[in-house]
């Protein structure tokens, strides 16, 4: 075999069976290899931050690692700020970055790089391959560290001579590992901070904001009065009226402080302590009280499950018969112009059993995400590292690891251009999702953030900077340019009848819903 059938059959056999790829001339081997090693679906991105986002989406609904194929070291720079958004999910990704051939790097060619270099910003574990004869298990020690908890982007950078060359024997299948249980006198102290009568709050994040870890802390909260709140950078939340609600940290600080003032604990499940985004003049950096204790009861490598339902069962909350109380549907709005009010109680009512949710409405998310709260169950997948661009790309994934569940890609029009190419792939590969952009023609959140940061009022010059009206982009154009179908809605009965419709449907829709 060929270095690259080697790389393709190890990553096969390891249960990695999709590649998200953008190649170029130093790849041509391992795009050959797809049609000689079975089992591996090749998916062509046009823009590398697509590959990136997408394998990041993939990653988080399917539990399991994708993989990219990037070109050289300007490739991999482009995918880097989803890389990013995945590095702080912990979402595991196997990333293959091709090289030039090992006889040519002395030349300093125009697409010469350190590719290293940029690897290192996204990525802890980088491997160069050694060569053809090390290709397996170079491959199998990339997996490894990729899947090692609680999961990392694991790059291997691959001289295109390699891949070529008559390589050696694949490498082996890569145990997976499994999250630990904390200790047990770890469990003991947290059960006496609930039974203690002080005001605890929970933070869940991490994978613990599933079914069985939300079931727990309902039982929890109904036996011992805690708070739950959701860790802002937990990858995939499960959402909707039959399922406990969890508060979301809100997003600016002085909320933040609010939501958490008078706390005398707050207790992290695979979450880190509560950050703001950004630095404000006169602002604590956290909003944790300083006079709260922070305690860990599992960390991100451990089983945070099974250490709530551990506590539940040590303070005696797992016998709890307290029925969740499911909330109503939202009324349907009014007729007349379209506003984010109405947007959220239409997707609510509509959006079907099951969904996954990408989010990237930014200024638009809190009246939206308000009423998918009594929506049908869902799952959530955030913005985990702030920087946009991900919303489209991460739905790409999530389709591609669930065809049977309908991907709501819901998305700010300026995030939307950073990645916009996602959406000739969700033609390309008739993806079931429905993307509604949310057309404000503005940055509209850094309208906020120039008041907050004590920079002055916006004059016409400034305005510049934040104002996308001038030309205002079509999103109807630019979406049916890249083979998706799609509609513009500016009033709640045209939003209505157009998301019925799509999310009624299989494959790619697009909503411009003008606001």
């Amino acid at each position: 075999m060929t270095g690259a059938e080697t790389l393709l059959e190890t990553l096969v056999a390891n249960g990695i069976d999709t590649c998200f790829m953008n190649p170029g001339t130093s790849e041509m081997h391992f795009v050959s290899a797809l049609d000689h090693v079975p089992g591996m679906r090749g998916i062509l991105c046009l823009y590398e931050g697509v590959c990136s986002g997408a394998a990041d989406g993939y990653a988080r609904i399917k539990g399991k690692p994708a993989s990219t194929l990037l070109h050289l070291g300007p490739g991999l720079a482009n995918s880097l700020s989803n890389f990013h958004n995945a590095r702080k999910a912990r979402t595991p990704i196997v990333s293959i970055v091709g090289e030039h051939s090992s006889g040519h790097l002395k030349y300093d060619a125009p697409l010469t790089s350190d590719i290293a270099a940029f690897a290192r910003t996204v990525s802890q574990e980088i491997r160069t391959v050694a060569g053809p004869d090390s290709i397996g298990e170079a491959a199998s020690a990339t997996i490894a560290a990729a899947i090692a908890l609680p999961g990392q982007i694991a790059m291997m950078i691959v001289p295109a001579d390699y891949s070529w060359l008559a390589a050696g024997v694949p490498g082996p299948v890569v145990p997976k590992p499994i999250p630990a249980l904390p200790a047990a006198d770890q469990i003991e102290a947290v059960a006496q901070i609930l039974l203690s009568g002080q005001p605890v709050a929970v933070v869940l994040g991490g994978a613990a904001m599933n079914p069985r870890a939300l079931d727990a802390a309902r039982r929890l909260s109904v036996a011992t009065g805690v708070r739950f709140f959701a860790d802002r950078s937990a990858p995939k939340l499960t959402c909707g009226r039959s399922v406990f609600a969890v508060e979301k940290i809100p997003y600016f600080p002085e909320d933040a402080s609010a939501a958490l003032n008078g706390l005398a604990h707050l207790i992290l499940v695979e979450a880190q302590t509560p950050v703001s985004f950004f630095g404000y003049p006169d602002t604590p950096s956290s909003p944790v009280p300083e006079t709260c204790a922070v305690s860990t009861l599992a960390t991100r490598a451990e089983d945070g499950t099974a250490a709530l339902e551990a506590l539940r069962d040590l303070v005696g909350a797992g016998t709890i018969a307290d029925p969740l109380m499911k909330a109503d549907l939202p009324s349907l709005p009014e007729p007349g112009p379209l506003t984010l009010d109405a947007i959220g109680r239409i997707v609510a009512n509509f959006m079907p059993e099951n969904s996954i949710v990408s989010d990237e409405m930014i200024s638009s998310a809190v009246p939206v995400l308000r009423h998918l709260a009594q929506g049908p169950a869902h799952d959530q997948l955030t913005i985990t590292g702030g920087a946009i661009g991900q919303g489209l790309p991460v739905a790409v994934g999530a389709a591609v690891a669930a065809p049977d569940r309908k991907v709501l890609a819901l998305e700010a029009d300026g995030s939307a251009m950073y990645s916009l190419q996602a959406l000739w792939t969700m033609a390309r590969e008739n993806l079931n999702v429905t993307i509604v952009i949310f057309a404000n023609h503005r940055y509209r959140i850094l309208d906020i953030e120039m008041t907050r940061t004590g920079a002055g009022k916006i004059g016409s010059s400034a305005n510049n900077m934040l104002d996308l009206g001038r030309p205002e982009l079509d999103f109807v154009s630019l979406s049916q340019g890249m083979g998706v179908p799609a509609t513009r809605a500016a009033t709640t009965e045209e939003f209505m009848a157009q998301f019925r419709a799509a999310v009624a449907e299989s494959g790619p829709r697009l909503i411009e819903a003008v606001l």
